[in-house]
């Protein structure tokens, strides 16, 4: 039997590096649209509930897709399938601008949200299970840094550009150039080979079953995974409750700078930006603190220094503090992403990444809507300070429920091999402890 064909390593590997720049791109668009859709919605209502109510699609759609994202990911060509769904986004958002030609529609943005949210959800899965089939097992958290340290690059130039766009033609046209940048990433991807081409995932009790069923048994097996783990049942209860007070926070800023500040789209777009320095910082810094502190220690710091940043941003009536504390957020909230992404392309086999992927974002994200309709209600009647202070104090309360549980010292995650992967189909390993 041949030998096993390794990637190259991660400077002479074509595929990660192609896959790598296209996705970087992409991301730079996806920045600008991260601006540019809640500055559309104030501009036309001047809500921050419709701002939130924005979100809250975006979130239910996230949960709703979830529940089969991970199915449709394991058992199709996920090369293709991204592609699909980029060319989809492209040309839904470039149609944003011909269409706010004939005046605001708010209906239009809710629609957009809950497809492209579907699209994006599928494409989030497929490029999470995409990692491990381009780099060898060893470089998956270099990898996944140097993914996310080349996409601050967009989370540093996409808000800017974004409040440039907005000032200068509208953010209706802000959402068109992100919509140019997915005809880009779908041009890319066809030009990466991955290591696995969607092949079908092992034979379940889904034989035989209706398709009500067959849903219910794909989301159960991702699920059934991270509840037999100690380490990734603890960090998808404390994540849900993380999300809850998080999804909303982007809402809070933009209201926060635009409304209660009284300055223009062009300021808030500095502002994202600068967050955008804590992106890189904890892109470059995840690794390194990973292997020096473990799983655990990073994962709850990074909630800690949310919670912290979240309050600072509610009650400073500074624009440079506000844009500080902004970085601070996420920096931790990137070394949690890319910490937990790691562990679970470690821990888990090829297989089941996509249906655990889904399960995981899926539970999780679930109280995402809810938590971002909460705190801008909160926020539109009791004003940002009050409701920022709050999440900030609950996010602290997060750290303490975490340090009772096996996230504790947790040194979780070492690189999957042919006899852990075999291992994990038949049973989640406990997590190992260096």
């Amino acid at each position: 039997m041949p030998a096993p064909v390794h990637p190259p390593s991660l400077r002479r590997n074509r595929d990660f590096n192609v896959f790598w720049l296209g996705q970087a791109l992409s991301v730079l668009g996806g920045s600008i649209s991260l601006l540019a859709l809640p500055l559309l919605v104030f501009e036309a209502t001047g809500s921050v509930v419709q701002m939130g109510l924005i979100t809250v699609i975006s979130g239910v759609g996230t949960i709703v897709t979830g529940l089969f994202a991970g199915y449709v990911v394991d058992r199709t060509d996920r090369r293709r399938l991204m592609i699909a769904c980029d060319l989809v986004r492209a040309l839904l958002l470039g149609a944003v601008p011909f269409v706010w030609l004939a005046g605001p529609r708010i209906w239009v943005l809710y629609v957009l949200t809950a497809l492209v949210t579907t699209l994006k959800t599928l494409f989030d899965v497929a490029y999470v299970t995409a990692v491990p089939n381009l780099v060898r097992a060893e470089h998956l958290i270099t990898a996944n840094g140097r993914l996310t340290a080349t996409f601050a690059f967009g989370t540093l130039c996409g808000p800017a550009a974004a409040g440039f766009i907005a000032a200068g033609v509208g953010p209706d046209w802000a959402l068109g150039v992100d919509g140019a940048t997915f005809l880009v990433s779908a041009v890319s991807l066809r030009w990466v080979a991955f290591g696995r081409e969607g092949t079908a995932g092992p034979v379940t009790a889904e034989t035989g079953v209706s398709q009500a069923g067959k849903l219910r048994e794909m989301f159960l097996e991702g699920f059934r995974f991270l509840w037999a783990h100690p380490v990734l049942r603890a960090l998808t209860v404390l994540l849900t409750l993380l999300t809850f007070v998080t999804m909303g926070a982007t809402d809070l800023l933009v209201f926060r700078i635009r409304h209660d500040l009284g300055l223009g789209a062009a300021t808030v777009g500095y502002v994202i930006a600068v967050s955008g320095l804590g992106v890189v910082g904890a892109a470059f810094a995840a690794a390194p603190l990973r292997r020096t502190f473990g799983f655990g220690s990073c994962w709850l710091g990074s909630v800690a220094l949310i919670g912290v940043a979240m309050a600072v941003t509610g009650v400073s009536g500074s624009l440079p503090v506000i844009a500080a504390a902004a970085a601070v957020f996420m920096f931790g909230l990137t070394l949690g992403a890319v910490c937990s992404l790691t562990l679970r392309q470690e821990v888990t086999p090829d297989p089941l990444l996509g249906r655990v992927t889904s399960a995981f974002w899926t539970v999780h994200g679930a109280s995402g809507p809810v938590g971002a309709a909460a705190l801008t209600l909160l926020a539109g009647r009791h004003g940002v300070p009050a409701v920022s202070v709050g999440a900030g104090a609950f996010c602290l309360a997060i750290v303490g429920a975490g340090l009772l549980t096996p996230l504790r010292g947790s040194r979780a995650g070492r690189a999957r091999t042919p006899d852990t992967a075999r291992d994990a189909l038949s049973g989640p390993r406990r997590s190992s402890r260096r």
